[in-house]
């Protein structure tokens, strides 16, 4: 898959500059998933359990803690207003941070038992601090996409995955219980972003230091649709996903969110890495091709190739993992095997139109993202909800049934708007 991706970089700059993001990432992702195997020998299904309630709601906090303003940091003109936009996501991530910091530090148990899992009590305390991290990282990854540095976010990540996965092992090795995975994974995001900020101070440094109040203010007032229509409709984009995740956590008999958190990981870690790199990417040239009056094309094409570079691997893995995943991981994973092979439309769906979601964002038509995202989030929910009350043992393959339905429809919901936004 990399190396169709590189070779295409020969023949085409955007998918040169995807050749770059996402083959600098090949040590990351086989760090990531190399681990896999030692760290399901460390940890035990319920850690992961544990694991999967902790990275949904971490998931579901961080999404908006930029107020959306991250995602607007590729779009103006001008790196004056884009500093600006960073500026704000900075701040508004660190509010964020210092908000679920309250309930997680002064009332951890009360906290853990609303996510119904008191057993995460005594780490809620990672909570503040991975949101912090990600949202710094996030919003720093934006802004070196738009200056298209991508050869430091590749970077950033091969430090992201070597530290957090290193974490996880020696911890994993050193003390019994889930604290070493968790602690690995809040810290993620935090070997990434110091790379970033060290860009920023190395060839930025006078466009920062010139950031000034009135001029975010008036940043923010411009971008005002990220934070009105975009948040929400991130919420309802990343709910549908996270809250499924804690709904199946905590109505389902047995780890079935560990099991379905090593799923997600195993598929997960590779097709996330080249979607994320493809869609930095096509961010960063979609005005430009609208301008030209060549969206619906570009958008076409980014999809057909994803189609072709990622059928058969998605394929492969969804056909093999009930056999081998007892072999690779242990017997007491068997079920997670499983579980991989119903994911595997719902997962080459998504790959498919991941990258090219921001169609709606380019188009400032961020009002309709949000009204697809809220219907897709209550349709997936609703089929969730309704299982644990009537077939709690088929909730993974509602979950999976109903995400691939949703990403379907989206993919021709999409390709429809920028077409449309073409003719006109």
């Amino acid at each position: 898959m990399i190396a169709d991706l590189i070779r295409k970089g020969s023949q085409h700059p955007f998918w040169r500059n995807v050749g770059i993001l996402a083959g600098g990432t090949v040590i990351a992702q086989g760090v990531m998933v190399l681990a896999l195997p030692a760290l399901t020998r460390l940890y035990s299904p319920d850690d992961f359990n544990l694991l999967a309630v902790y990275a949904s709601t971490l998931g579901l906090l961080t999404v908006a803690s930029c107020l959306r303003f991250n995602i607007a940091i590729p779009l103006p003109p001008d790196d004056r207003t884009a500093m600006d936009l960073l500026a704000l996501a900075l701040l508004s991530g660190t509010v964020v941070a210092l908000a679920v910091g309250v309930p997680a530090l002064l009332a951890p148990i009360w906290s853990a038992n609303l996510l119904r899992q008191p057993e995460l009590a005594p780490y809620m305390w990672l909570l503040p601090l991975g949101v912090l991290f990600a949202a710094t990282y996030d919003a720093l990854q934006y802004w070196a996409s738009r200056k298209r540095r991508y050869g430091t976010i590749s970077q950033t990540r091969m430090t992201r995955a070597i530290g957090g996965v290193g974490t996880q092992l020696g911890m994993g090795a050193a003390v019994a219980g889930p604290s070493g995975l968790l602690f690995g994974h809040m810290l993620l995001n935090g070997f990434g972003f110091f790379g970033l900020a060290r860009s920023i101070f190395a060839h930025d440094r006078a466009l920062a230091r010139g950031t000034r109040w009135t001029e975010m203010r008036n940043a923010a007032l411009k971008y005002r649709q990220f934070p009105c229509y975009s948040v929400p409709e991130a919420l309802f984009n990343t709910a549908a996903l996270e809250i499924s995740i804690l709904i199946i956590a905590a109505m389902a008999i047995g780890p079935e969110a560990g099991y379905l958190m090593l799923a997600m990981r195993v598929i997960g870690i590779p097709m996330s890495f080249i979607g994320t790199s493809v869609a930095q990417v096509w961010l960063t040239d979609a005005p430009e091709k609208l301008r030209a009056g060549g969206l619906a094309a570009f958008t076409r094409q980014t999809m057909m190739t994803l189609a072709k570079v990622g059928a058969l691997p998605i394929i492969v893995a969804g056909a093999l993992a009930p056999f081998l995943f007892p072999v690779i991981f242990g017997p007491q994973w068997a079920r997670a095997g499983v579980i991989l092979a119903w994911l595997t439309p719902m997962f080459m769906l998504q790959f498919i139109i991941s990258p090219t979601s921001s169609v709606p964002h380019v188009l400032g038509r961020v009002r309709w993202a949000m009204g697809l995202q809220g219907a897709m989030c209550a349709v997936r929910l609703g089929a969730v909800a309704t299982a644990a009350k009537v077939a709690p043992d088929f909730l993974v393959e509602t979950f999976a049934i109903a995400g691939a339905t949703c990403y379907a429809l989206s993919i021709i919901w999409i390709y429809r708007m920028a077409l449309t936004a073409e003719r006109r």
